[in-house]
């Protein structure tokens, strides 16, 4: 191994990384340019490319610390020793660069930040001028090292260092600034973690995809159209269905920016979305399509269809039931367990480097509000791409302040393309707090659409003018034989369950139990629905996030008024009696969650009261629910887009929460569940995990804490607990019931 002083002039060979398998070093400033040249490719979509340039070469330039060499010797040689810090020396030497050329206090940042974050997070930009100031004060021996053999090496024509212009940095003290280091960084971490995979592991490198061409996968689509059309019947459903499609292929001649795509339920939303994504991607020049779900369960579904149209090589898809650790094992060990094909999703979920992808939006938007490098590498390729944001009016409204204004300055500086897909839109532009899109024109891809909902009408709403009891409630399901009740809470759905004997024939759907007896009490269901058997459902919200159910009558407690839509969604589906019935309640007992649920409720209640019933099934009614809603909303409660302003990382990621409360995944006791649990502790593959899923239900940490102390849950690993009480058939979990107002399904 060599060594040298870069004092006079002779820049001495240094080294990256230990040897590899087969005994080769990795020369440092041969792995500096590598990530340099791989960075601003990343980094070129969205015009940063100079910058990212910069970073490789400033990222690992730390490890030329002499410290750092005899570290890496020492461990070659089979004699660990305590690590030695590099990140730390390269920000440090970005920030007395730029301060020596431009006298600028703040532009550093672009620098210093993603090079101290690319092995861990992003810092506060405005305190780590501190750590920076520190590092300068104590470390100058170091530091004259380091800019020495910076020096050395660009006099021996080893790299090239750009000159940065100010002028293409975003402007000081925006959020656009914030996202663009964000985006920088993601450029250099995915940049330096594939040139690390090269060396290090070249037969998982190789396990990495060759993705279709956008083109091959539009061909397949219009293939399947093809097809679809010939075979489809003439019916108002399919005469909407088609137009709808037609529309989004007129619509994806368009220019890049925000549209809306307002579909009726049964109206191919679906298929028509990917339609003007794919199409729209390839006349712009755009590199892939994201679609983000609110709900895992139907991520399945959406990634099922578009697998069947597109082959399953072409689709990614990534949501957290994925992402949990597999086992309590050292990394080394669960590595050597993963199957290939488990192996080759993981590497495919860390870049997104793929034409597909279907995720949900807490994947999404916790990546970009993220500060986590191994969460942020992604990002970089959602530059030039379609994001398909589906069931749009889920997004948090206490949180549309950050999420739309990340989504501007997507359209804005990365040539991303936004499509606001449900069939109850919201007015995010209209609204008085909202100003983030403001100025925006948003294209109405079906201009139509008020049609199309008078065509697929499929139910009658019916409000009851007062208050009912749970005996009530009960006394109208016994009179009725098939009827679907939904409830705002667990809580309230065991209330009435609790009206009846157990010999009683009533069933029972919430997220108390797990999916695989949900599964059987749904195809129990199914079979009754079908042979006109008697058929009561008493459930939660559960029953609204993509189930297939059709029921002639439903009945919903009094919420938010897209949730009454999303539960009239399973009334009359197929259309098989004239009018279904949807009957709006309030109960007169049990609890209402809070936060902007509750305003939600409280808005659908003083509308239905003003508006006839029937005016739920006109779209635009929908409008001005969202704009009583939006006004009476703090839109950035947290206070996230000041925070962004002020470069603070670490709040930024811990403030924005699509999800409130962290849950982890339990064990119940159901069926084979113990069988499931030990072969996927035997090889916690993606398969295994996967046929483990349906024996687990999600428990909020927070309840884990006092359910573990009294002994109702043990760990089996850090991460995945076991139920150690009763399971009932009907009811499930209930000791897992604490909170009164509980809004979990």
């Amino acid at each position: 191994m060599s060594s040298g002083n870069a004092r006079g002039g002779v820049a001495p060979l240094l080294y990256a990384h230990t040897p590899n398998a087969a005994g080769h070093w990795d020369l440092l400033h041969e792995h500096l340019r590598r990530v340099a040249e791989r960075a601003a490719e990343f980094a070129r979509p969205f015009g940063g490319e100079a910058i990212a340039y910069l970073l490789g070469i400033l990222h690992d330039l730390g490890k030329a610390n002499p410290a750092f060499q005899e570290y890496l010797r020492e461990a070659a040689a089979g004699r660990p020793r305590k690590s030695v810090p590099h990140a730390k020396y390269g920000a440090t030497l970005a920030y007395q660069l730029i301060w020596e050329v431009q006298r600028d206090p703040e532009r550093w940042k672009e620098l210093a930040l993603p090079v101290g974050a690319h092995h861990s997070e992003l810092a506060c930009g405005g305190t780590y001028a501190q750590d920076l100031d520190r590092c300068l004060d104590e470390d100058t021996r170091v530091l004259e090292a380091l800019y020495g053999y910076l020096r050395a090496a660009s006099a021996r024509g080893w790299w090239q260092l750009p000159k940065l212009d100010p002028g293409k940095l975003p402007k000081l003290d925006t959020t656009a600034r914030e996202l663009f280091i964000r985006m920088l960084l993601s450029a250099l971490v995915d940049a330096d973690r594939l040139d690390t995979e090269a060396h290090f592991d070249d037969a998982r490198a190789t396990l990495r995809r060759t993705w279709p061409e956008l083109e091959t996968l539009w061909n397949r689509l219009e293939a399947a159209q093809d097809r679809l059309l010939a075979e489809a019947e003439d019916s108002p459903v399919n005469r909407v269905r088609r137009e709808v499609y037609e529309a989004c292929l007129r619509a994806a001649e368009g220019p890049p920016g925000i549209y809306r795509l307002t579909v009726p339920t049964g109206g191919g939303k679906t298929r028509s979305g990917l339609a003007f994504g794919l199409r729209h991607a390839l006349r712009h020049g755009l590199r892939r399509i994201v679609v983000a779900l609110p709900y895992t369960s139907i991520i399945d579904q959406t990634a099922e269809v578009y697998q069947k149209i597109l082959g399953e090589e072409s689709v990614l898809e990534h949501h957290s039931d994925f992402e949990l650790k597999p086992s309590g094992n050292r990394s080394k060990d669960r590595s050597e367990a993963q199957d290939e094909d488990y192996l080759r999703w993981q590497l495919a979920t860390e870049n997104w480097d793929a034409p597909l992808i279907v995720t949900t939006t807490v994947q999404l938007f916790e990546s970009l509000l993220g500060n986590r490098a191994s969460r942020v590498r992604k990002l970089h390729n959602l530059a030039r791409s379609v994001i398909i944001l589906d069931e749009v009016q889920t997004l948090p409204p206490e949180l549309l302040s950050p999420t739309l204004d990340v989504l501007r300055c997507l359209v804005e500086g990365y040539g991303v393309t936004v499509v606001l897909s449900t069939a109850t839109q919201p007015t995010f532009e209209e609204s008085r707090l909202l100003r983030e899109l403001a100025s925006y024109e948003i294209r109405e891809i079906v201009e139509g659409y008020a049609e199309h909902f008078r065509l697929l009408e499929r139910v009658e709403y019916r409000v009851l003018p007062e208050p009912i009891s749970w005996q009530e409630l009960a006394d109208e399901i016994r009179r009725r034989r098939q009827v679907m009740v939904i409830l705002n809470t667990r809580r309230d759905a065991l209330a009435v369950l609790d009206q009846f004997d157990e010999d009683e024939d009533i069933f029972h759907l919430s997220t108390l139990l797990c999916g695989a007896h949900r599964r059987e009490i749904l195809k129990t269901i199914h079979c009754r629905l079908k042979a006109g058997e008697p058929v009561r459902l008493v459930s939660t919200q559960v029953v609204e996030a993509g189930v297939d159910l059709d029921f002639p009558e439903v009945w919903r407690a009094i919420g938010p008024l897209d949730r009454i839509v999303q539960a009239a969604g399973r009334c009359n589906r197929e259309g098989t009696c004239e009018r279904g019935q949807v009957v709006i309640f309030e109960p007169a007992e049990g609890g209402i969650p809070r936060g902007p649920y509750l305003i939600g409720l409280e808005k659908a209640r003083f509308l239905l009261r003003e508006y006839p019933a029937e005016s739920l099934n006109q779209p635009d009614f929908y409008r001005l629910y969202y704009r009583l809603l939006f006004d009476a909303v703090n839109p950035d409660k947290q206070r996230i887009q000041a925070l962004r302003s002020e470069l603070n990382y670490p709040e930024v990621a811990e403030k924005y929460r699509l999800i409130a409360d962290d849950t982890l995944p339990v064990l119940v006791p159901w069926d084979d569940a113990e069988q499931r649990l030990a072969e996927w502790r035997a090889k916690p593959s993606r398969a295994a995990w996967r046929r483990l899923q349906p024996y687990l239900i999600s428990l909020r940490r927070n309840d884990l804490e006092r359910l573990r102390s009294d002994g109702w849950v043990q760990p089996i690993t850090e991460t995945v607990y076991r139920w150690c009480g009763q399971y009932h058939k009907r009811r499930g979990v209930v000791a897992a019931v604490h909170d009164p107002s509980d809004l979990v399904i």
